[in-house]
C-alpha cells in the first residue's frame, strides 16, 4: 500500500472516525463499528469539514459506501459523496448515483441520478430520490425492469419496463409502489395504471390477488379466473380461484396447504351449481402425520360428484379415483399397516354397485436377521374385507412365512433356495361360479412352495469395454389345484406376462390366485458396457410347466406347457440415444403378441422421442386390443426460442387422439408460450375440442394467461 494511503488512514482514525462514531452513538444506543479507507484526506478544523478523495470506502455495520470523493460536516453530521457512488444495502440491493447527501448514520438524505440493482437482478433508475429513516426511498421519474441492457446498444429500450412519475421502495413493508405508471413493451406503451404495487425481492410469498386468466371453450363459453392468494403464516397458505363463465355459473376452486412440525396437508377442491341447477364438484386431499418415529397416519381423498365433471371443467382427473385412510409403522425389519380404500370409477361402463369398499385391509411383513450361512426368515400376514352393494363380499385372512438361503458356489454361480408356506381362509357371500351356482360360506387352502433360483454371470474385459453373459433359471414346485371355485378373486384378476415377472415365484399381482405344479423358468442376459457409461443389454426367456394348468386364461402366454417368449433390448450408447424394446412372442408361430418401443435421441437443441405400443387381444382378458403410436419433437431454435410438436395416433381405430404444437420464448425477464392442441377424447357430455393457450409472464410481476377452445369438427 502507498505510504500516503497509510498516512491518510491514520489521520482519519483520529479526526474522522471518532466524530462519525460519536454521531452514530447519539442516534443509536449501540455503537456501530466503522471502517474507512481513502487515498487522500484533508481536515478544516475551523469549519469542521473533513474531505477524502480517491477510492473512498466507508463500512458502517452491514452498509458500504464507495465514492470518488466524500466530505463530512462534523457540525451538521452530513456526509456528501460524489463520483461513481456505490451504496451496498443489508438486503442485497446496490444503489449507484452521481451525487448523494446523507446523514452521518446513513439513514436520511437525497440522491441524484439513481440506479438500483435489486437482489434479484432487477433494476430501477430515477432522476432523483429521497432516503428516509434508512428504510424508505422515494424516487421521481423512475423506470423499473428486470431485463438486462442490450449488449450491442445499451441505449435501446429493454424488452419491457414500467415507467412511473413516482416509485417508492418501502423496505419495512417489503413493497415497491408505483404512481401514474405505464407498462412499455419494446419501447411502446401498452398499459396504464394510476397506481399499483408488487413485493420487493426479499418477499418469498405474500397475500394478494394473482394475475387473472381468461379464455373461451365450447363447454364453458368465455371464462375469467381471478385467483386470490392468502398466506396467514409461514407454514399455511391457500388460494381461492373463482371462475366466471358465460355458459355456466360461477365455479369456485381452491387450494389449501399446511405444514406441521410432524405432518402435512395438501388439498384441491372445487364446487359449482351448473346451468341446470345441479351441484357439481370435486376434492383431492393428501395428508399425513408422523405420530412418532415408528408410526404415521394419513388420509388421501379423491372424489367427484360425477364422472365427467373434472374433465369438463379443466381439472386433472383419472379413470379411477382412489381414497385411502391409513395407519402404518416401520421398525427395524418390520412393517405394519392398517388401510381403508374407497374407489370411484369414472368410466362410462362402470357399475357403481360393483365398486368395492375395502375396510379394513391389515398388513404385516417381517424380514429376519441373517443367521447360519446367510439364512433368514420372512413372515407375511394380512386381513382383508371387501364389500359391495351388489355382487360378491369377501373376508380373507392370510398368514405365511418362509426360509431363504442364498449362497455362492466355489465356481462363482449364485443360488437362492426358498421354502415358503401360506394359509388363506375366506368367508364369502354371493360368489358367482361358472356352471356351479352361487357360493356362500367358508373356504380356504394351504399353499406350500419350494423355489431354487440360479444365475451364473460371466464377465470379460476387452480394453475399455466390459462384456457380461449371464444365464439365469429358477425352479418352483407347489401342489396342483390351489385355486378352487369357491375362492373369490379380488386382487389377481388379470395377468400381464413380461420380462419383469418371468423369474417371479408367482406371476399374479395378488394372493387370491396361486400357481400350481412344478415349473421352470430360464433365460439369458447379455450386455456390453463402455467405460464412458454407455451400454447395450439383451434379455430373452421362457417358462415351462410340466403340466398345463387352466389357472391362466388363454391369450396370457402362460396357459400351455411352454410359455410365450418374453424379451427386452436396451440400447444406450451415449447420452444422446436411449432405446428400449420389449416384446412377447407367440411360442407356436413366433408372432408378436406384444410390442413396446421407446426411443429418445438428440441433444438438448433437437430432441426426438417416439413410442409404439401393441397388445394383441387376449381371449379371456378384460383389456381390449391396443395399438398406438406417439411422437414428439422439442427443438431449441436459438438462445431464447424453442418449439415442440407431439402427436398420439390410435392405429387400431385409425384415428388421431391428440395433436399439439408449442412455441415459447424465454429470457431473463420475460416468458411467452403458446400451445395449440386438438383433443379427440369423447365421453358422454364431453366432445372433441380444439384449444389455444397463450401465456405471457413478466418476471417479478406475474403472468397473463388465456385459453381459447372450440368444439372440433
Amino acid at each position: 500500500m502507498p505510504l500516503r494511503n497509510l498516512v491518510a488512514q491514520g489521520i482519519l482514525i483520529l479526526i474522522f472516525l471518532l466524530p462519525l462514531s460519536a454521531a452514530a452513538q447519539t442516534a443509536n444506543s449501540d455503537q456501530e463499528e466503522i471502517l474507512f479507507s481513502a487515498d487522500e484526506v484533508t481536515h478544516d478544523r475551523e469549519l469542521g469539514i473533513i474531505k477524502a478523495s480517491g477510492n473512498v470506502e466507508i463500512v458502517r455495520g452491514d452498509q458500504i459506501l464507495l465514492a470518488e470523493t466524500i466530505s463530512y460536516n462534523q457540525r451538521q453530521n452530513i456526509v456528501t459523496a460524489s463520483g461513481n457512488i456505490n451504496f451496498l444495502q443489508p438486503n442485497g440491493d446496490v444503489l449507484f448515483a452521481d451525487f448523494m447527501e446523507i446523514s452521518g448514520d446513513f439513514k436520511d438524505g437525497v440522491v441524484r441520478n439513481i440506479r438500483i440493482l435489486l437482489s434479484d437482478n432487477s433494476r430501477i433508475a430515477a432522476t432523483g430520490g429521497r432516503r428516509s429513516g434508512g428504510e424508505r426511498l422515494d424516487m421521481r421519474n423512475a423506470v423499473y425492469t428486470p431485463c438486462e441492457s442490450c449488449a450491442t446498444d445499451p441505449t435501446r429500450a429493454p424488452l419491457w419496463q414500467v415507467k412511473a412519475k413516482r416509485v417508492v421502495h418501502d423496505q419495512p413493508n417489503q413493497v415497491i409502489e408505483y404512481a401514474d405508471a405505464w407498462l412499455e413493451f419494446m419501447g411502446t406503451p401498452v398499459a396504464y395504471t394510476p397506481f399499483f404495487f408488487h413485493p420487493d425481492p426479499t418477499v418469498k410469498r405474500r397475500s394478494g390477488f394473482l394475475t387473472p386468466s381468461f379464455g373461451t371453450s365450447s363447454t364453458l363459453g368465455s371464462h375469467l379466473t381471478v385467483p386470490y392468494y392468502y398466506a396467514p403464516t409461514a407454514s399455511r397458505d391457500m388460494t381461492i380461484s373463482p371462475t366466471f363463465t358465460t355458459k355456466e355459473r360461477i365455479v369456485l376452486a381452491g387450494q389449501y396447504r399446511e405444514r406441521f412440525e410432524k405432518g402435512t396437508i395438501d388439498t384441491d377442491a372445487s364446487a359449482t351449481y351448473d346451468s341446470e341447477s345441479t351441484f357439481r364438484g370435486h376434492i383431492d386431499l393428501q395428508s399425513k402425520y408422523n405420530l412418532n418415529q415408528t408410526w404415521r397416519a394419513g388420509a388421501d381423498v379423491a372424489r367427484s360428484t360425477d364422472d365427467t365433471y373434472q374433465r369438463r371443467y379443466g381439472f386433472k382427473t383419472a379413470k379411477s379415483l382412489t381414497s385411502r385412510g391409513y395407519l402404518e409403522g416401520f421398525r427395524r425389519r418390520n412393517y405394519m399397516a392398517l388401510n381403508a380404500y374407497a374407489y370411484q370409477d369414472t368410466e362410462e361402463s362402470a357399475d357403481p354397485g360393483q365398486t368395492p369398499l375395502v375396510l379394513p385391509y391389515f398388513e404385516y411383513q417381517h424380514v429376519g436377521e441373517a443367521s447360519w450361512r446367510g439364512l433368514y426368515q420372512t413372515i407375511d400376514a394380512s386381513l382383508l374385507s371387501v364389500t359391495r352393494s351388489e355382487g360378491t363380499d369377501t373376508r380373507r385372512l392370510s398368514v405365511g412365512g418362509g426360509w431363504h438361503l442364498p449362497f455362492v458356489s466355489p465356481i462363482g454361480d449364485v443360488y437362492k433356495l426358498s421354502a415358503t408356506v401360506r394359509g388363506d381362509l375366506y368367508h364369502i357371500d354371493d360368489l358367482s361360479r361358472p356352471n356351479a351356482g352361487n357360493f356362500d360360506g367358508v373356504s380356504g387352502r394351504v399353499y406350500p412352495q419350494l423355489t431354487l433360483d440360479w444365475r451364473y454371470p460371466w464377465s470379460r474385459q476387452d480394453g475399455r469395454v466390459n462384456q457380461i453373459i449371464e444365464p439365469i433359471a429358477s425352479f418352483s414346485v407347489s401342489p396342483y389345484g390351489g385355486n378352487p371355485t369357491d375362492i373369490s378373486n379380488e386382487d389377481s384378476v388379470d395377468v400381464e406376462f413380461d420380462d419383469t415377472n418371468l423369474m417371479a415365484a408367482s406371476r399374479f399381482s395378488g394372493i387370491d390366485r396361486v400357481e400350481g405344479g412344478p415349473r421352470i423358468n430360464y433365460g439369458l442376459k447379455w450386455g456390453v458396457y463402455g467405460a464412458g457409461g454407455g451400454g447395450t443389454s439383451v434379455f430373452f426367456g421362457q417358462s415351462y410347466r410340466f403340466k398345463a394348468d387352466d389357472t391362466f386364461a388363454n391369450g396370457t402366454g402362460l396357459s400351455d406347457n411352454f410359455s410365450d417368449i418374453v424379451g427386452r433390448i436396451n440400447v444406450n450408447p451415449g447420452k444422446f440415444i436411449d432405446l428400449t424394446y420389449r416384446t412377447r412372442i407367440d411360442k407356436d408361430n413366433l408372432r408378436s403378441r406384444r410390442n413396446e418401443f421407446q426411443f429418445t435421441g438428440g441433444p438438448r437443441s433437437l430432441n426426438v422421442s417416439t413410442s409404439y405400443t401393441f397388445f394383441d387381444s387376449e381371449d379371456e382378458s378384460e383389456f381390449p386390443d391396443r395399438e398406438e403410436i406417439s411422437a414428439s419433437v422439442d427443438a431449441r431454435l436459438s438462445r431464447f426460442w424453442r418449439t415442440g410438436f407431439s402427436v398420439l395416433h390410435d392405429v387400431d381405430a385409425e384415428d388421431l387422439r391428440r395433436l399439439s404444437w408449442s412455441l415459447a420464448y424465454e429470457d431473463e425477464c420475460f416468458i411467452f408460450s403458446s400451445i395449440l392442441q386438438r383433443q379427440f377424447f369423447e365421453d358422454r357430455d364431453l366432445k372433441p375440442e380444439d384449444s389455444i393457450l397463450f401465456r405471457l409472464t413478466f418476471k417479478t410481476l406475474g403472468d397473463v394467461r388465456t385459453n381459447v377452445s372450440a368444439s372440433a369438427n
